[in-house]
Protein backbone atom coordinates (compact mmCIF):
# COMPACT_ATOMS: atom_id res chain seq x y z
CA UNK A 1 0.00 0.00 0.00
CA UNK A 2 1.48 3.34 -0.97
CA UNK A 3 0.96 6.63 0.84
CA UNK A 4 -1.93 7.61 -1.43
CA UNK A 5 -3.88 4.43 -0.61
CA UNK A 6 -3.89 4.81 3.16
CA UNK A 7 -7.26 4.85 4.89
CA UNK A 8 -7.69 7.56 7.49
CA UNK A 9 -10.31 8.08 10.20
CA UNK A 10 -11.01 10.83 12.68
CA UNK A 11 -11.78 9.95 16.30
CA UNK A 12 -15.22 11.14 17.43
CA UNK A 13 -15.53 9.18 20.67
CA UNK A 14 -13.09 7.81 23.24
CA UNK A 15 -15.30 6.40 26.03
CA UNK A 16 -13.31 3.82 28.01
CA UNK A 17 -10.14 4.83 26.08
CA UNK A 18 -9.46 8.35 27.36
CA UNK A 19 -5.68 7.85 27.45
CA UNK A 20 -5.44 5.81 24.24
CA UNK A 21 -7.51 7.90 21.82
CA UNK A 22 -7.82 11.66 21.27
CA UNK A 23 -11.06 13.11 19.98
CA UNK A 24 -10.63 15.01 16.68
CA UNK A 25 -7.29 13.30 16.01
CA UNK A 26 -6.66 11.58 12.69
CA UNK A 27 -5.59 7.95 12.78
CA UNK A 28 -4.42 5.64 10.02
CA UNK A 29 -6.25 2.34 9.70
CA UNK A 30 -4.13 -0.79 9.68
CA UNK A 31 -5.91 -3.34 7.45
CA UNK A 32 -7.38 -6.21 9.50
CA UNK A 33 -10.06 -8.38 7.90
CA UNK A 34 -10.83 -10.23 11.16
CA UNK A 35 -11.46 -6.93 12.92
CA UNK A 36 -13.86 -5.80 10.18
CA UNK A 37 -16.01 -8.87 10.78
CA UNK A 38 -16.47 -7.74 14.39
CA UNK A 39 -17.15 -4.05 13.57
CA UNK A 40 -13.72 -3.04 14.84
CA UNK A 41 -10.78 -1.24 13.27
CA UNK A 42 -7.08 -1.38 14.07
CA UNK A 43 -5.21 1.89 14.56
CA UNK A 44 -1.95 2.96 16.16
CA UNK A 45 -3.09 4.75 19.27
CA UNK A 46 -1.39 7.15 21.69
CA UNK A 47 0.65 4.30 23.20
CA UNK A 48 2.38 3.88 19.84
CA UNK A 49 1.02 0.35 19.49
CA UNK A 50 -1.78 -0.90 17.26
CA UNK A 51 -5.02 -1.93 18.93
CA UNK A 52 -8.61 -2.68 17.99
CA UNK A 53 -11.36 -0.17 18.63
CA UNK A 54 -15.07 -0.04 17.76
CA UNK A 55 -15.87 1.39 14.32
CA UNK A 56 -18.38 3.71 15.98
CA UNK A 57 -15.52 5.66 17.59
CA UNK A 58 -14.36 6.93 14.19
CA UNK A 59 -15.57 8.56 10.99
CA UNK A 60 -13.87 7.89 7.65
CA UNK A 61 -11.81 10.79 6.40
CA UNK A 62 -11.86 11.33 2.65
CA UNK A 63 -9.11 13.54 1.26
CA UNK A 64 -8.86 15.10 -2.16
CA UNK A 65 -6.07 13.82 -4.40
CA UNK A 66 -4.00 16.95 -3.83
CA UNK A 67 -4.41 16.64 -0.06
CA UNK A 68 -3.34 12.99 -0.20
CA UNK A 69 -0.26 13.91 -2.20
CA UNK A 70 0.64 16.68 0.24
CA UNK A 71 0.16 14.37 3.22
CA UNK A 72 2.37 11.74 1.54
CA UNK A 73 5.27 14.22 1.64
CA UNK A 74 5.22 13.99 5.44
CA UNK A 75 5.10 10.19 5.63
Amino acid sequence: MNNLDKELVICIKNDDYLVSLEIKKIYEIIPDEKAKKHNMIRVIDESGEDYLYPNSYFLPLKLTNSSQELLALFS
